[in-house]
């Protein structure tokens, strides 16, 4: 079992910044991928970035790439999201994830094995 608490979520302004983290306990040794989604209200839920726990190669949605940056610590069982130049678009609930062993592909959500509680991320315009 893989627990996985987010937090760092909160309301911003748009052009901000938020720093989401996910810590991870329990068998964190094969958590093999950890990814970041989001789910607005009315819609589907998205992939967002995703990172490689053993290379550090590093996955993004189109919509954020060049503004979000996800990284981890494998030393703490901590991956962050550093989210910049934040939009309204980009308010929703963040989920983190993670996936025990490469079955499926990166950008789809069902392929992952554990998931964190959320939090919200509320952007102002």
């Amino acid at each position: 079992q893989v627990q996985l608490v987010e937090s760092g979520g909160g309301l911003v302004q748009a052009g901000g910044s938020l720093r989401l983290s996910c810590a991870a306990s329990g068998r964190t040794f094969s958590s093999y991928v950890m990814g970041w989604f989001r789910q607005a209200p009315g819609k589907e839920r998205e992939f967002v970035a995703a990172i490689i726990r053993s290379s550090g190669s590093t996955y993004y949605a189109d919509s954020v790439k060049g503004r979000f940056t996800i990284s981890r610590d494998n030393a703490k069982n901590t991956v962050y999201l550093q989210m910049n130049s934040l939009k309204p678009e980009d308010t929703a609930v963040y989920y983190c994830a993670a996936m025990v062993r490469l079955t499926g592909p990166i950008r789809i959500g069902n392929a992952y094995d554990y998931w964190g509680q959320g939090t919200q991320v509320t952007v102002s315009s």
